[in-house]
């Protein structure tokens, strides 16, 4: 599929800009999540990398997920480009991402200061989390982008689509037609 078709969908499918915020924050959230999960995987299975250290200190990625939802907080207060709807158009798709990156962040660590304790490798911090972050990513995926998803599919297919082959779906007078020929008038 070609970008330009790509961004008509977009722009089609996201007319409005809260639809287009929402699902911006859903796939950011579930990206930044699996991104997370991944790095910390790698960095516990290289014992050589201990993650961030300020002062000897471990610093969890919670923090980081704190600092971005504040900063998020006061930029929804300031309210930078209010009166430019291009510049307030731009500023929502950029706290979109900031707010998920941080809700993923912090809720990756949910355990954490559930328990006040590391219980991240261990099965009572890691399974029902997982479980309901992915599936909590992956509804409000489908339910605020889920005509551009649909579209997006229908489109990638279309290529797939002109090479199937012709079905026979109604005989008359002796002639089959197909659902790719135009139907013949009735004598």
């Amino acid at each position: 599929m070609r970008l330009q078709r790509l961004l008509a969908l977009y722009r089609r499918h996201f007319r409005d800009p809260r639809r287009e915020r929402m699902f911006i924050a859903s796939l950011g959230f579930f990206v930044t999540f699996a991104l997370t999960r991944l790095t910390t995987h790698h960095l516990r299975d290289n014992a050589n990398v201990a993650g961030l250290l300020i002062g000897g200190t471990h610093v969890h990625h919670l923090v980081w997920g704190i600092v971005l939802l504040l900063v998020v907080g006061y930029l929804s207060m300031i309210q930078p480009g209010a009166g430019d709807e291009a510049a307030a158009h731009r500023y929502g798709r950029v706290t979109s991402v900031l707010f998920a990156m941080g809700a993923a962040l912090t809720l990756d660590e949910f355990a954490l200061w559930l328990n006040l304790r590391d219980v991240y490798w261990a099965s009572e911090g890691r399974a029902s989390i997982d479980a309901v972050m992915l599936f909590g990513a992956l509804v409000s995926v489908g339910l605020w982008g889920g005509p551009f998803v649909r579209a997006l599919g229908r489109q990638a297919l279309r290529p797939w689509r002109r090479l199937r082959p012709r079905t026979p779906i109604i005989e008359t007078a002796g002639r089959t037609q197909t659902d790719c020929e135009p139907r013949a008038a009735a004598p």
